[in-house]
């Protein structure tokens, strides 16, 4: 017994039940369809391509009914699903691609072009196009398939989802089936999830928001999930008020655009029951817009490799614990580790680490970043949180200097590798500083080599041609030395202090 497929349990209990629509087409999938076409695809892959257990399928798409397919097939097959970010270039992409070490890449349409020019995308063994995969399904759907069961281990990882790394490179965690369960398991006892939900799935399927914060819950639930290809303000409105969703998860910059949006004031959402919302803290302004129409406002915390769905701040505390992340869910340990390495007892502030069954066990080829971040069993995340009186935690800090730009993770060594890169750039540091749009975006401060000319613009052209657009820094400013701290590193604070 295959007790990871979720798919064939609820084509038995419902098999009528829709499982996933696709908005844009109106198409949907019932729970009998998706095992089913899970089934076909699963037995296609491993006869006509020989992938088995534990090989990886890396995807280039946005939300689609087909991603969903290939999710069952990775419950039922043990295929380790790689999603692909199609907001970086193509020159990002080859590291990712060439590091996950797929033995099949399947590419939505309007994405083919950014990997097929890549030298590591020719020596990949197999390659699905779009329309090659839909027919595929098509002839799936024609007959009933079944596939002979395999067990699957707990730790098979189900995902590698990569993270832009406080390095050069990104990272790629493993997230497991094990993970899976738990992360779901999790955030139905504290979220109250059953069968009758419904929500709107719109963040791209390359974060693990995506997949774990609610679609999973959702699928091993039985419920009904909207997949939207990408967010737009407007049109969220309106399928949150038309597929009458129960639930949704988004991060407060969307919240922002959707509350500016004219159809606010217009739609009603007497549906649902409130928003999750992760990424950064929720002002309380937007918190009381929200609350004044109706839907409160559940505010958590969460990584890639931990969940994510680690703490959740109860919707009726969102105005009282403003900030707060919340309490851990319930299958967590959690400590926080002073700067002298001493556990804090009671209220305090430290680096935050987790136990627990949603704790990666690593890092894809990364043996260093996985014994650096997990040690004794405890994932320590880089964050500096702080508890108060009642137990309620505070995300304080950052170490990793990492900042939020509309819900995306940019880290500034990342973007630094390829400044430097420059031929006019002596150094650069980046910060993020706030944004009243984005949240938070970046700002370079870059020392030019010595009778180097180059202007702001030309330098934010340079970023846009290398670097996916959430990470092009939007302020520049020209400085003769970068500060540094008595170890001789840059000293972020300082820039941080000097800026206004």
């Amino acid at each position: 017994m295959n007790v990871y497929d979720w798919f064939e349990k609820w084509a038995l209990y419902s098999p009528e039940k829709i499982a996933v629509k696709e908005y844009e087409t109106g198409h949907t999938y019932t729970y009998k369809q998706v095992n089913n076409l899970s089934n076909f695809l699963s037995s296609y892959f491993q006869n006509e391509y020989k992938l088995s257990k534990g090989d990886h399928v890396a995807v280039l798409a946005e939300n689609c009914l087909e991603y969903i397919v290939l999710f069952g097939v990775a419950q039922k097959l043990g295929i380790t699903l790689v999603p692909l970010n199609y907001r970086l270039t193509s020159k990002e992409l080859d590291y990712v691609v060439s590091n996950s070490e797929a033995k099949l890449i399947i590419t939505e349409e309007k994405f083919h072009e950014k990997v097929a020019v890549l030298d590591i995308y020719k020596q990949i063994e197999h390659k699905l196009t779009f329309p090659e995969l839909r027919q595929l399904l098509k002839v799936g759907a024609e007959t009933e398939n079944h596939f002979q069961h395999l067990q699957l281990e707990e730790d098979l990882p189900i995902f590698i989802i990569y993270t832009s790394g406080t390095t050069a490179f990104p990272k790629g965690a493993l997230y497991t089936h094990k993970m899976l369960f738990w992360n779901s398991i999790n955030t139905a006892i504290r979220l109250a999830i059953t069968s009758e939900d419904r929500t709107l799935r719109v963040t791209p399927p390359f974060h693990t928001g995506s997949w774990n914060v609610l679609f999973a819950t959702f699928m091993l639930h039985g419920a009904h999930v909207v997949i939207m290809k990408s967010f737009d303000a407007d049109t969220a409105l309106k399928v949150l008020e038309e597929e009458k969703c129960t639930l949704w998860w988004a991060v407060p910059t969307m919240l922002k655009m959707m509350s500016d949006s004219e159809l606010f004031e217009k739609v009603e959402l007497k549906n649902l029951r409130y928003f999750v919302v992760g990424g950064e803290a929720m002002p309380i302004p937007l918190i009381d817009k929200w609350h004044n129409k109706g839907v409160l406002i559940r505010q958590g915390y969460g990584l890639t490799e931990v969940g994510p769905n680690v703490t959740s701040l109860n919707h009726t505390d969102a105005k009282r614990k403003q900030g707060s992340i919340g309490t851990p869910n319930f299958f967590y340990e959690i400590k926080l580790i002073d700067m002298e390495g001493r556990e804090v007892k009671g209220e305090g502030t430290g680096e935050l680490a987790l136990k627990g069954p949603t704790v990666t066990p690593g890092y894809w080829k990364n043996d260093e970043a996985t014994k650096e971040t997990i040690r004794d069993g405890w994932f320590f995340t880089g964050d500096v949180v702080k508890r108060d009186a009642e137990g309620f935690l505070f995300v304080v800090d950052r170490i990793k200097n990492m900042y939020i730009s509309g819900g995306e993770n940019v880290y500034p060594a990342e973007v630094e590798y390829v400044l430097r890169k420059h031929p006019a750039i002596e150094a650069v540091a980046i910060i993020g500083v706030p944004d009243e749009k984005w949240g938070e975006t970046g700002k370079a401060f870059i020392v030019k080599k010595q009778e180097a000319e180059v202007s702001a613009e030309e330098i934010t052209t340079y970023c846009i041609e290398k670097l996916a657009k959430y990470k092009v820094p939007k302020q520049i400013e020209f400085i003769e030395a970068l500060p540094v701290n008595n170890a001789g590193k840059i000293d972020r604070k300082k820039l941080k202090s000097e800026t206004k």
